[in-house]
């Protein structure tokens, strides 16, 4: 089998610089149906799922492999390598940004640049670093996920979307979380909140945009902004959007921002 196959790659558009689009936790690559198309007519668009994920092989995932967000890095650096990628515009969605980070730094001339929504080095409390969750909050996230995986799911949704005035989100959502494996989800999410790569953030050199939304439960503006202090020259962008999914709830904002990015039009 190819790694094509296993992370069931989707290339779109012809343009001649990629951007490879990459899902965040518990979702898969479907989640940028509506900011993808924006991009096609003069990019080549290459979407996946991690292993795991989505429509991958599931058969081939690897509890040892995937025990650290290593090796979901390694995940993009087989998919470049297998297609010949390089210099590519990386958009990366919360524990994605990390991922991505990983890999720019272990593959230096993977990335043109990185785009990083709602990133987070570390979700737990730690001293004056406020991650947003404490051990306890983590422990009982897991703890549920494990105990009732269709509960969870939906206790979790209208949390992460936020944007109460609009319930189809969230309801949106929960289907999405609920089309996991409860077992592979349930260890993606305690590397996802587990891990601490604070001190990987000073080796990012890929030029970085940080997206930060209002109201975010998973990845507080004090992250954004302790992200956007640790990456030399990197950019942050404050959006008006709510909640940790800005390309599900407000992709004509998230399109925009990126696209003023990708254009030298930030002021």
């Amino acid at each position: 089998m190819s790694i094509k196959q296993r992370n069931h790659v989707t290339v779109l558009g012809n343009g001649e610089k990629t951007i490879v689009f990459a899902h965040g936790f518990g979702c898969d690559q479907t989640v940028w149906n509506r900011i993808g198309p924006a991009f096609e007519k003069d990019y080549r668009i290459v979407l996946f799922d991690y292993t795991g994920s989505g429509r991958s092989d599931k058969s081939l995932y690897s509890s040892e492999r995937y025990s650290s967000l290593d090796g979901y890095a390694l995940d993009l650096v087989e998919i470049a390598d297998e297609m010949n990628l390089s210099d590519v515009i990386f958009v990366g969605h919360s524990v994605s940004s990390m991922i991505g980070a990983i890999a720019s730094i272990q593959r230096p001339h993977l990335m043109d640049r990185l785009i990083m929504i709602g990133p987070s080095p570390h979700y737990m409390n730690d001293g004056d670093y406020k991650g947003g969750f404490e051990r306890e909050d983590i422990n009982e996230l897991l703890d549920m996920m494990e105990l009732n995986y269709k509960e969870w799911a939906k206790y979790l949704a209208p949390v992460v979307m936020k944007n109460e005035e609009r319930p189809e989100l969230a309801s949106n959502f929960e289907r999405t979380l609920s089309e996991n494996d409860p077992v592979i989800a349930r260890r993606f999410a305690e590397v996802t909140f587990t891990s601490d790569l604070r001190d990987r953030l000073a080796q990012v050199s890929v030029p970085t945009l940080i997206l930060q939304t209002r109201e975010d439960a998973i990845s507080p503006i004090e992250v954004g902004e302790y992200v956007h202090e640790h990456i030399k020259g990197s950019e942050f962008v404050l959006m008006n959007a709510r909640g940790h999914n800005p390309h599900i709830s407000d992709p004509e904002e998230t399109i925009q921002v990126i696209r003023d990015y990708l254009n030298g039009d930030r002021k």
